[in-house]
């Protein structure tokens, strides 16, 4: 027992002492430091002696693969630091120490290779020595996933789950971690349900591929449903995802239920239509179709057989024949299994097609005495409700399918209209016509003017129309016209009409006769010719043209011109007049006259005559006849003559 007690004291105070050598140097470090690959990583290594030493010496190593051994890669102290070369590290490390007691070790441009564990020792000699260790964790971020899926389509009557799409997230580090999204809810394995297989692939560059595929038993709500995949990765921030495209499957459903629609026309239809039928159903691909029609026979239903365009049948120029039931049938065998356990899927319309029959007309023509009266019906077949109305020369005269006519004249002859319309169906509508005439003799139109003016050697047109029933004919004579002719002649079942030219060469009257069996009516015109009219002399020569109806302002401004001029004229004569008195203007002398001869001369006959009235000098002539107004300052010219 003593032995024992001895034993005891003696191994406590070894180890005091060795721990009281120990505690003199403490070393701490860091349990890890993240950096990406490529980047520069910094693991610092902190340490405190108790008394000051002789000499610190720092040394770094890294240690083997699952802590088995270490390399050393630096060796420093006071006066030494060295990079151990021949190993991997040795371009890329570079350590600093500092006063304060801490020591910084960087390694450029990491490698995956260089994760591991790195040992910082440092010995103080006589104070003893200590070591700490930093794990070095290198990260490298994936692409973004890659989705490749399934476009082929997938049957809902699969049995087992199809594959839906593969997902690959290339080149990260670690290895990340894919999870599959429908609508946003992560997909979970189940069995029978969903499966997910997943493989990882090391590239040549240390980096890892993940590829994940997807397989499902899908269901027809699928068709709509978005799918994705999310890789999610270590990162020195901790951890981080990147998402894939959304993608859409194709799936194939059986058809359960088709439809059958009028696609055109939108609205009724008509005899004459094209009408589309299409057909459309509810599986997926969609199946093909057959068209029929159903016909009864003796109390049997009987389908015959239409000729389509894959899913539209097409009805051309439709009659109330076509007026119907169709029927379209689906063809979907490939979704079932077994012919047992297919459904005759279809789907039946009715097709009413509407006409209108031309109507008809009683009387079809009628002709009548004046004053008579007439009432007319218009009916027309149709399958909805119509509207008639009588038009005559495009305006309306009546309403209704009867027209009523009371004392009749030669206004009521003409062609009736009955229009037939279907005010629910724009454009189906049918015409027919009424031709009425009343009989009597002729009766001419009333023109604008009987009495016209024209000047000498020009063509005026006469028009002359005449209605009547029989058809009147139209004849015309003249008096004084040498030449005329017919340069518009236009006739119809109860009217003529027809223009002619005369050439005007002095007074002239003309007559239009309408002639049938009933008796004849004329029409007279009465055309005044205008002469040319012009004056000269030998000073002056002035041209009045002949005036024209056509323009009355323009001739009221002719007339003012020539009275302007007229009286120029006469201020000019007496002005030449009274120069002539005071013996400033010698007149028919070669020299200058003596006023104060006493001989009897040509000037003491002007002298006489300066005695009248300067009106009587204007309006009197040399020869004692009337000059027109225009010739009057012509004449005073001559008298100085």
């Amino acid at each position: 027992m003593a032995f024992h007690k001895i034993a005891f004291f003696v191994g406590l105070f070894t180890f005091l002492a060795t721990w009281q050598a120990w505690g003199k140097v403490q070393v701490t470090m860091q349990d890890s430091v993240k950096v990406y690959r490529g980047q520069r990583a910094e693991i610092p290594c902190a340490y405190t002696v108790s008394k000051e030493p002789s000499a610190v010496v720092i040394q770094w190593f890294v240690a083997g693969e699952s802590g088995s051994g270490r390399q050393r890669v630096y060796y420093g102290d006071d006066a030494r630091s060295i990079v151990e070369q021949g190993t991997d590290l040795a371009e890329r490390i570079r350590v600093t120490r500092s006063a304060s007691g801490s020591v910084l070790l960087a390694i450029q441009d990491v490698h995956l290779t260089d994760e591991c564990e790195f040992i910082c020792q440092v010995n103080g000699r006589s104070a003893g020595s200590q070591e700490a260790r930093t794990q070095l964790r290198v990260f490298a971020a994936p692409e973004t996933p890659v989705i490749e899926a399934v476009y082929s389509g997938i049957s809902v009557t699969s049995e087992d789950p199809s594959k839906i799409a593969s997902c690959e997230a290339r080149n990260g580090y670690p290895i990340p971690r894919i999870t599959w999204y429908r609508d946003r809810t992560p997909l979970r394995p189940v069995d029978g349900q969903v499966r997910v297989e997943t493989q990882q692939t090391q590239e040549s560059s240390g980096l890892l591929t993940v590829k994940s595929e997807l397989f499902l038993k899908v269901n027809k709500e699928d068709k709509d449903a978005e799918f994705y995949c999310e890789a999610s990765y270590d990162s020195p921030d901790g951890m981080r995802m990147s998402e894939s495209r959304v993608f859409n499957i194709t799936v194939h459903y059986p058809t359960t239920a088709v439809e059958l629609r009028q696609e055109s026309p939108t609205g009724l239809v008509k005899e004459g239509d094209l009408v589309l039928l299409r057909c459309s159903a509810n599986g997926n691909p969609a199946p093909p179709f057959t068209f029929h029609r159903i016909r009864q026979e003796e109390g049997e239903e009987v389908e015959e057989d239409l000729s389509s365009e894959l899913d539209l049948l097409v009805l051309r120029d439709v009659s109330r024949a076509d007026t119907g039931v169709y029927r379209c049938r689906s063809l979907d065998l490939d979704s079932y299994t077994d012919y047992a356990d297919y459904v005759d899927v279809k789907k039946d319309m009715s097709l009413h097609v509407h006409y209108l029959d031309p109507p008809k007309v009683v009387p079809k023509a009628q002709v009548l005495e004046e004053g008579e009266s007439l009432m007319a019906t218009c009916n027309a077949l149709s399958s909805l409700d119509t509207h008639t109305v009588w038009l005559k020369d495009g305006q309306q005269v009546d309403e209704g399918h009867r027209l009523e006519l009371q004392d009749v004249s030669f206004n009521t002859s003409g062609e009736y209209v009955c229009q037939v319309t279907v005010p629910s169906l724009p454009g189906l509508q049918s015409t027919a016509s009424l031709h009425i005439s009343v009989r009597g003799p002729p009766k001419i139109s009333e023109p604008e003017s009987t009495a016209l003016e024209e000047s000498v050697e020009k063509w005026i047109n006469l028009s002359c129309e005449a209605w009547g029933f029989p058809k009147p004919s139209l004849t015309w004579s003249s008096t004084g016209a040498q030449n005329w002719h017919e340069v518009s002649h236009r006739e119809t079942d109860n009217l003529v009409q027809s223009v002619v030219s005369f050439t005007v060469t002095s007074d002239l009257t003309a007559s239009c006769n309408a002639t049938n069996d009933f008796g004849t009516d004329t029409k007279f015109f009465s055309i005044r010719a205008i002469p040319l009219t012009t004056t000269s002399s030998t000073k002056v020569t002035v041209t009045v043209p002949p005036p024209k109806r056509v323009q009355k302002e323009g001739s009221g401004v002719i007339i003012a011109v020539i009275i302007i001029c007229i009286l120029l004229l006469a201020i000019l004569g007496s002005v030449l007049y009274f120069l002539y008195k005071k013996g400033k203007l010698p007149c028919g002398r070669s020299g200058k006259q003596d006023i104060s001869k006493e001989k009897v001369s040509k000037d003491d006959i002007v002298e006489m005559m300066s005695d009248k009235t300067e009106e009587a000098v204007l309006l009197q002539g040399v020869n004692g006849e009337k000059k027109p107004p225009a010739d009057q300052g012509e004449a005073y010219l001559d008298v100085q003559k």
